[in-house]
């Protein structure tokens, strides 16, 4: 085809303009080593974000070691020369970037990878890092003063690792903001069973080990994931509303307690679903492990995990986090009581459920209980500080939060509140503003003045 003159000075004009344009494209920079969170600053790790992790481990409980092969494929956010992963603890032996071997450095927690050639913005990556060690648990003031993350227990580990603890036993972005979908992959020695998240896809005995296949395929933060291997009973079936149900219980543990956890993880599971909106996961379950020395539950995703068999009280407040929590999960850890407070009311309101107390008389009961000089009253909710980020308050107060706002609204707009939230942000992230900004859009109320007073400023509020 051949060009007029004014066709071909128009393609010249055409071809300098873009080429003006390609030479202004920044050059690839590196990427930030964390997401800037106030808590947790070098936490998840900025220039991409992560789609899918393709966890393989295997795991011998007699010496402790972990050997891993972690893929990741992400999509860059910027034009990168190199990008971090943290890791905590455990050696990298080799780092490949789509096939290709990349070099790699470590800097305390943070891994360092330097592909071949540039990702350019845009671009879906995968990067694959193969590693070994003996995790070790964390511990501090955080989480009650407990071990929490890589537990070894009797038979094999307890795995739950809010809030920072996903990374001693994978590479990975370790901020709730960066949620990916998981396929993973346990090898134990026989008779042992790798427990994780999602559904299971396969299980095969292959000369002296087990191998157990696992995929969530919903977004999920990394301190959700799980791989808790020991020796299990299990039993599936489906709630009465048709969920798919995994629960596995430490035979140690089969008679503690007198608390049936198949059946009030199912009850639990189709009452929330008609409160908060659908279930929001391919199955619920449970995992229950002979780990007293934890002290604590976690919200695992599809699977709350239980460090000994709890009461029914803590089985539904795990269950309602499944919602809030692991579906709609935060932007910042500052807002945890979007989750915690959220999951505690969720008890006030299985009592009034039960009939044996209205979630009115569980917050007259609270705020009676507590002397006005108390420091429960001390902590800022809406930012309690990362070493108290678990205090009582952000448990209690945040659900007398909840209590006080469907007080002032109405039963009515609360409970449409509730779903909307779920489905607004379902499968992502979302803060303390965004709450306000829903819940006053839901009600036609204009409600700072209460967020203010109960989630802002310390001291004991006035009824």
């Amino acid at each position: 085809m051949a060009l007029s003159r004014s066709a071909r000075a128009g393609a010249v004009a055409t071809a300098a303009v873009s080429f003006l344009l390609i030479g202004a494209a920044p050059a690839p920079t590196p990427g930030a080593p964390g997401i800037g969170d106030p808590y947790f600053p070098n936490l998840g790790n900025g220039g991409f974000d992560a789609l899918h992790y393709g966890l393989d481990i295997a795991y011998a409980p007699d010496t402790g070691r972990l050997d891993g092969r972690t893929t990741l494929t992400a999509r860059a956010t910027e034009a990168l020369s190199s990008f971090d992963l943290d890791l905590q603890q455990l050696e990298v032996t080799k780092v490949q970037v789509n096939g290709r071997r990349a070099a790699f450095s470590r800097d305390g927690d943070e891994v360092t990878v330097t592909p071949r050639g540039a990702l350019a913005k845009g671009r879906r990556f995968t990067v694959t890092v193969t590693y070994g060690g003996v995790p070790q648990p964390l511990s501090g003031p955080i989480v009650f003063g407990s071990e929490y993350g890589w537990m070894k227990t009797p038979d094999g580990v307890f795995v739950a690792c809010e809030p920072n603890a996903a990374s001693t036993w994978f590479p990975s972005s370790d901020h709730p903001s960066d949620k990916a979908t998981y396929d993973i992959r346990i090898k134990a020695p026989k008779g042992l069973t790798g427990v994780s998240n999602g559904v299971l896809v396969s299980t095969r005995d292959k000369g002296g080990s087990t191998y157990t296949h696992w995929r969530e395929s919903r977004p999920m933060a990394t301190y959700l994931a799980t791989a808790t291997i020991g020796r299990f009973d299990v039993r599936t079936g489906r709630t009465p509303g048709g969920t798919p149900v995994y629960v596995a219980i430490d035979p140690v543990l089969r008679n503690g307690n007198g608390v049936d956890v198949y059946a009030v993880t199912a009850e639990a599971t189709d009452y929330w679903s008609k409160l908060f909106g659908p279930y929001p996961f391919e199955e619920t379950g449970a995992i229950v492990d002979d780990m007293p020395e934890a002290g604590f539950s976690l919200e695992v995703q599809s699977k709350p995990a239980y460090s000994a068999v709890r009461n029914e009280a803590t089985i539904v407040h795990e269950l309602a986090h499944q919602w809030f929590g692991d579906s709609v999960s935060v932007a910042q850890w500052k807002d945890i009581w979007l989750n915690e407070g959220f999951a505690t009311y969720a008890q006030w309101l299985w009592s009034e459920h039960r009939g044996t107390r209205s979630a009115h008389d569980s917050f007259l009961a609270e705020y009676n209980a507590t002397p006005a000089g108390s420091s429960f009253w001390r902590t800022k909710v809406a930012d309690p500080q990362r070493d108290t980020m678990f205090a009582s308050a952000v448990y209690d107060r945040g659900a007398m939060t909840l209590q006080v706002l469907r007080e002032r609204i109405g039963d009515k707009a609360f409970f449409a509140l509730l779903p909307a939230w779920t489905k607004l942000h379902r499968y992502g992230n979302a803060d303390t503003a965004d709450f306000i900004r829903l819940a006053e859009r839901v009600s036609g109320q204009q409600l700072d003045g209460l967020f203010d007073t109960w989630l802002f400023t310390t001291g004991k509020p006035a009824l």
